[in-house]
């Protein structure tokens, strides 16, 4: 379990809120020796890829080639691990699920896909809706950080999620070509339905990876101005979660040597 943290400060209401949670050394490191870095390095999905390769594999080489086929990368972003954070962080505590993670989309390791960094579910009172997140890792000791703004920026990625619905019908496509033959397909078609209804009924997540001394101000002034004219059935959530100070240069490290066997 992950843990949901230490609340530093709460702002806003409805249709948009910003919380900021601190986390010990503890803290994270018991969220990366544990669902982080199955989530970082998709285990779920290798171990399907595995069984369903492994009755083709009858000599010695070709088992060697399925453990190639399924290795992790050598190297990672800790801005990568920022983003497992992210969604362990939401699956855990906001009755969401992410169900298909962006590393089965790139055609080359380690590259960055367009579109928002979280594309799933999130179950409310009356079912399921879709969850769209934007995620941004920053050890920038200033509220906010630059990565809060410019054309890549959190305030302008979350201003176009929720004033675009054609950023939004593209990311229900996206998922909806996955959910053919999973699972979760029923709760995509209940999502669905929510969104053919009205398009606007969607949560937005906006998360901050920081690694400073907590301050209000990472989400102060955008929570007031995206509230503004926001479109009937959006809800949106700013997210602050501080880790422990200078832990961001070390979490691609403490991701891989989970992943080796170490503790974080």
């Amino acid at each position: 379990m992950i843990a949901q943290g230490a609340s530093c400060y709460a702002r806003g209401a409805s249709p948009c809120v910003g919380v900021g949670l601190a986390w010990s050394s503890a803290e994270l490191d018991a969220a990366i020796s544990g669902p982080v870095t199955a989530v970082l390095f998709d285990n779920q999905g290798k171990a399907d890829l595995r069984e369903m390769l492994a009755s083709l594999a009858e000599t010695e080489f070709e088992q060697s080639e399925i453990s190639r086929i399924l290795a992790d990368q050598d190297e990672i972003e800790d801005w990568r691990v920022g983003e497992a954070i992210a969604e362990t962080w939401l699956s855990a505590h906001r009755n969401c699920t992410f169900p298909w993670p962006d590393s089965r989309d790139e055609r080359k390791s380690g590259s960055s896909l367009p579109g928002a960094d979280l594309v799933g579910f999130k179950a409310d009172g009356t079912g399921d809706r879709f969850a769209f997140g934007e995620v941004k890792t920053s050890a920038e000791n200033r509220y906010p950080p630059q990565a809060m703004y410019g054309r890549t920026g959190l305030k302008q990625q979350l201003e176009d999620l929720r004033d675009r619905v054609d950023i939004r019908a593209d990311l229900v496509r996206y998922l909806g070509h996955r959910a053919k033959t999973a699972a979760w397909r029923p709760r995509y078609l209940a999502a669905s339905k929510r969104y053919l209804a009205n398009s606007s009924d969607v949560q937005l997540f906006g998360v901050m990876i920081r690694d400073v001394e907590p301050h209000v101000d990472d989400v102060r002034v955008r929570v007031d101005t995206l509230a503004v004219d926001c479109p009937d059935g959006t809800a949106i959530e700013l997210l602050a979660v501080y880790l422990p100070a200078g832990s961001i240069a070390q979490l691609a490290a403490k991701a891989i040597k989970t992943r080796e066997g170490g503790r974080a």
